[in-house]
């Protein structure tokens, strides 16, 4: 068994009283073809990431338990037109989530540096805490860390949008901020959890591209009182960051929702909740 994450068996060791959870890991990540499973899509909530109404009516007919809005995947995804958000929650009989990224927070993804986050986080890369833009150098997917690096104004051109997705009925939203140097913004992420109140919230992908210890930034998280981390284990594809989100999963427990997100499709929807015990599911492309 192998990790994306440089350094990850290092310093996360299998010790003696993690043997049986290796052993039970190992065994439940083979195909689904290769094993018999117990798990299967009742068992599952799996939320639909959609752009249109067309989009979102069709996931629901099949079978999506949760849809997150938002428009504009090329760069990672942005908030939705707000009449499209009102539009779809008075349509939808399935619980809405709403992006909340303002444009001024993205970055054309040709802009990005080509080098795979995971093998640059700070806690990895010791030298690079003397760089202070090193947070520029931290790239997955299509999207950096300095895309979720947010002014006064853009914080509060969130702190708007999350309002009008509370008096349009939203579920919960979906946000997420971080420092220039690729840290968890606890200042932001606390004015944003604030203007959510009763509303679930969603903690993104910012966290795949976070310098710090991954275990260390969930506990952040948790602190903020977020309901879910969407998350592909800090690799390109959930599938490819099954071991990382594995231990999340185990660490967070029942304190925080981890949601595996990137590459989730229904031939390894199965294959991943054994690999990574997730309860729930975020793709394109399911159900």
């Amino acid at each position: 068994m192998s990790s994306l994450v440089p350094g990850f068996a290092q310093r996360y060791p299998r010790i003696d009283d993690d043997e049986a959870f290796w052993r039970d890991f190992e065994r439940q990540a083979q195909p689904a073809s290769a094993r018999h499973s117990r798990l299967d899509r009742e068992s599952l909530l799996v939320e639909s990431c959609c752009t249109t109404l067309d989009e979102a009516l069709a996931a629901e007919a099949r079978g999506a338990d949760r849809i997150e809005l938002c428009t504009d995947l090329s760069v990672g995804g942005l908030t939705p037109p707000r009449d499209l958000i009102r539009e779809i929650v008075a349509r939808l009989s399935i619980p809405v989530n709403v992006l909340i990224r303002p444009a001024s927070g993205s970055r054309p993804a040709s802009g990005h540096p080509s080098r795979p986050a995971f093998a640059r986080h700070a806690r990895l890369d010791p030298d690079r805490h003397a760089r202070p833009d090193r947070a520029s150098h931290l790239s997955l997917g299509g999207f950096s860390a300095l895309d979720f690096v947010y002014d006064e104004e853009a914080v509060s051109q969130m702190e708007s949008d999350i309002a009008f997705c509370r008096s349009a009925g939203v579920a919960g939203v979906v946000v997420g901020a971080l420092t220039p140097d690729g840290a968890i913004d606890l200042p932001a992420m606390r004015r944003l959890v604030a203007a959510a109140g009763p509303l679930s919230v969603t903690f993104h992908r910012a966290f795949d591209v976070c310098s710090e210890d991954p275990f260390k930034a969930v506990d952040k998280i948790i602190s903020l009182l977020c309901t879910r981390l969407l998350t592909s284990g800090m690799a390109p594809t959930a599938w490819e960051g099954k071991e990382l989100i594995a231990r999340l999963v185990r660490h967070a427990g029942d304190r925080l929702i981890i949601m595996p997100g990137s590459g989730v499709r229904p031939d390894n929807l199965t294959a991943l909740a054994a690999a990574t015990s997730a309860p729930e599911f975020h793709g394109t492309a399911i159900p």
